[in-house]
């Protein structure tokens, strides 16, 4: 990866107010002589993106809320950082000549932002599931088009990625992701009906946003996750496999066609894949737990139940219908989980409506951005009626 003159990495965070954003900031804060910081972009934590864009001294601070540019052009009046808001103005940090850039805007809004930062031709770090599950025929041909490289940035793809270090992608026979199972692992679905958002929050491994949370509740995320990899490493759905690993000490794992497993294992800590893109293909310290293996003791693995977990089998089902079903499947699920955020459907009305939204639109073309950009908006209105409705 190439540096500027003074030897250091020049660095754009998209999402840096975020969970893996505020993460990433404090992996660079770290490092100070080896970043030099672009751009921040956050959405409108207008406090915390000033707070960072001076802590790493960066060029530019974009909020994407322009309600919000007031405050941030107040917080950093005392300095050379420019403060700019807007979704023009989010894209054209995205397009910032930097080396290395974090695509963590989270949901639709950061399609047009990952692709952007994809099209310059450099490292892009991918957290951003949306990118690869609503338009990932879109991305990946800008992605050779412009001879970037993706670096995935969730812990299951980074782990897939590590494993693959060798490069006999060949001698691949299929990869699994592991799952934590969610706080939900062993409930029945009687209990599940009645849980509550407090309840599905609550993570029994890793911290992360609500939305997330719930996905990791319901085993969407996971379904996502099957998605993005066939994408990411050109896999059938078939050589994808799903295993619920409650310790969430091995991320992932690659099965060869000798019979051998590389497998990675780290402390259920998202600044360990950060890093491991952050500083690709060297590597730099964190200051993550590390892992104790003596301590764990047990590593247990089980095959995910989908009668209660239907979110991963519609994910699945939309993977082999292709189109534009993954598109719609991701849109329909962010409505539900909003609304039983909301407490305006139950806990399993959220897999209930990706079902129905999935049924009314069947698997339309994806082949462009507005194509997927337009499949989303359907996809949100169809879930925002269904989830209404059930509220009534």
């Amino acid at each position: 990866m190439e540096m500027n003159a003074q030897g250091q990495r020049t660095v754009t965070v998209l999402g840096s107010t975020g969970s893996v954003g505020t993460q990433t900031v404090q992996l660079l804060a770290a490092s100070p002589d080896r970043f030099k910081l672009r751009a921040l972009v956050g959405g409108r934590n207008a406090r915390l993106l000033a707070e960072q864009a001076r802590s790493l001294n960066a060029e530019c601070a974009v909020i994407a809320d322009p309600a919000c540019l007031p405050e941030l052009r107040d917080a950093l009046a005392d300095t050379a950082i420019r403060a700019e808001a807007g979704a023009d103005a989010v894209i054209a940090a995205a397009e910032l000549d930097a080396d290395w850039t974090m695509a963590a805007i989270t949901g639709a809004a950061g399609l047009a932002p990952t692709l952007a930062a994809i099209r310059r031709g450099k490292c892009v770090a991918l957290a951003n599931k949306e990118a690869l599950v609503c338009a990932g025929d879109v991305m990946l041909r800008a992605v050779q088009q412009a001879g970037a490289t993706l670096l995935p940035c969730d812990s299951e793809h980074n782990a897939i990625f590590q494993s693959l270090a060798d490069g006999n992608r060949g001698a691949v026979e299929k990869i699994v992701l592991t799952a934590s199972g969610g706080p939900f692992r062993t409930a029945s679905l009687e209990d599940m009906a009645k849980a509550t958002p407090e309840a599905a929050l609550r993570h029994p491994v890793w911290s992360m946003g609500a939305k997330i949370s719930i996905d990791s509740a319901t085993m969407m995320n996971k379904g996502l996750e099957v998605i993005e990899a066939a994408r990411l490493f050109a896999l059938a759905p078939e050589q994808i496999g799903v295993l619920v690993h409650p310790q969430s000490v091995i991320h992932g794992m690659v099965c060869y066609h000798d019979g051998s497993v590389m497998a990675q294992l780290g402390s259920p800590d998202m600044r360990i894949p950060i890093s491991h893109t952050l500083a690709w293909p060297d590597r730099i310290g964190t200051p993550s737990p590390r892992l104790d293996l003596a301590a764990v003791a047990r590593l247990d693995f089980e095959e995910p139940d989908l009668d209660r977990f239907p979110s991963l089998r519609l994910a699945r089902e939309t993977l082999c219908a292709g189109g534009g079903a993954p598109a719609i499947l991701n849109a329909a699920n962010e409505i539900a989980v909003e609304a039983f955020l909301q407490r305006k459907i139950g806990f399993l009305d959220i897999a209930d409506t990706v079902a129905a939204v999935l049924d009314v639109l069947g698997t339309p073309p994806a082949d462009t951005l507005d194509e997927v950009i337009a499949l989303d908006q359907s996809g949100r209105r169809a879930a925002a009626s269904f989830t209404a409705a059930r509220a009534a």
